[in-house]
């Protein structure tokens, strides 16, 4: 018999690579929570799948193929036209984390530096050590509502020599502050001089609270536009998702997509082109949906905890500052708030250092779970 056995038995490591990565906070709070918790906690849309994405999944047909590596060129001509660009201009993924994954494991080598926000998307951290490389931290403006300004990024350029990559989020993920067309034009050039790759995550572009934040295709034609069908065209399970820019940057991030998931798939592919192609119905339906939701919440905090909130400029997300009692130990406090209050909220820390005084609500939820969320939360923090 082969085989080692016994005392001489070779036990199996995870990767180096693993060393700095943890299952994702924001999912072991809201997968560890009970059936009956109001989930205040992911950022993901309760309101019904847009009847066109809906459609084009009914009416699939035929055999389910794996299709191209770069995505369905009818897709790609649908994104295209979106965003007022060419087919070679478009990526297909699997959701915008896919397209993360594929740009940073693409084009990061071990030591490389990646500039993040900070609150910021944890993936943008954990794809950068898993890429071997280190995240280094520019701050969004905390007097201004965690807004994106141009003079932080630009100073972390200057004192890093090491800085291959820059990525930008607006409105942003935790905070939903957005920026405005000087500053995000500013960033463009700055990166644009230094040959960094500008990466603008745009996932919440088109779920604003007045008027549209700008994209960096508005300002720019440096750098690279990621997104996806899971927010403002409300179907996250979809997982499609698509990079925007240069074509040059996009082989090398088409070879890693590639080799990980092959392409997103045939069905998904059609009713995310079917989803495009019905936008500014979908927009204005999606940005109804979470004025309602804000109204609800803003009622609630009110109501129950006393105070006046001020919606963020984009995204579902309000940035809540956390009673005293909790600030010694966030998470634990968010623990107990999820298992003896019945509430999933995220804490701020999870964000990076700016936000350890907040947590993250998001209000994605239904009106009715809002309200009720809220008010499982008010005895937390008048205790």
């Amino acid at each position: 018999m082969s085989g080692v056995t016994g005392d001489d038995q070779v036990m199996m490591h995870p990767a180096l690579r693993l060393a700095q990565l943890k299952p994702s906070p924001i999912r072991m709070l809201s997968e560890g929570a009970a059936p009956s918790a109001i989930p205040l906690g992911l950022g993901e849309p309760t309101w019904d799948m847009p009847q066109a994405g809906l459609k084009a999944l009914r009416e699939t047909s035929g055999p389910c193929p794996y299709g191209p590596n770069f995505g369905l060129p009818e897709l790609r001509d649908a994104v295209a036209r979106f965003h007022g660009a060419t087919r070679d201009e478009v990526l297909i993924t699997c959701g915008s984390e896919g397209a993360l994954f594929s740009l940073f494991l693409a084009f990061l080598n071990p030591g490389d530096e990646v500039l993040v926000p900070d609150p910021f998307f944890p993936a943008y951290t954990s794809l950068a050590h898993l890429a071997g490389a280190e995240a280094v931290f520019y701050p969004l403006d905390a007097s201004d509502r965690f807004r994106l300004k141009a003079e932080p990024v630009l100073a972390a350029l200057h004192s890093n020599s090491n800085i291959k990559a820059v990525v930008v989020n607006s409105p942003s993920n935790p905070t939903g502050g957005a920026t405005t067309p000087g500053e995000l034009r500013r960033i463009a050039e700055a990166c644009k001089a230094r040959g960094v790759m500008l990466i603008s995550d745009e996932v919440y572009l088109d779920l604003h609270f007045g008027t549209r934040p700008p994209s960096l295709r508005d300002v720019s034609d440096y750098g690279l536009v990621i997104t996806s069908v899971s927010k403002a065209w409300g179907s996250p399970g979809l997982r499609v998702g698509w990079i925007l820019g240069d074509p040059e940057w996009l082989g090398p991030a088409r070879t890693v997509h590639g080799y990980a998931v092959t392409g997103a798939t045939h069905p998904a592919q059609r009713a995310a082109m079917a989803l495009i192609e019905d936008s500014p119905r979908i927009f204005t339906e999606a940005q109804g949906a979470i004025r309602v939701r804000w109204e609800a919440l803003r009622v609630a905090l009110k109501t129950h905890l006393g105070h006046d909130a001020t919606p963020p400029d984009g995204a579902f997300y309000h940035w809540i500052e956390l009673p005293e009692a909790a600030l010694a130990d966030p998470w634990a406090f968010c623990v107990r708030l999820r298992d003896e209050g019945g509430v999933v909220l995220v804490p701020g820390s999870t964000f990076g250092p700016q936000g350890a005084r907040y947590a993250r609500l998001s209000f994605a939820a239904s009106p009715e779970q809002i309200a009720e969320g809220v008010k499982r939360m008010a005895p937390f923090w008048k205790a």
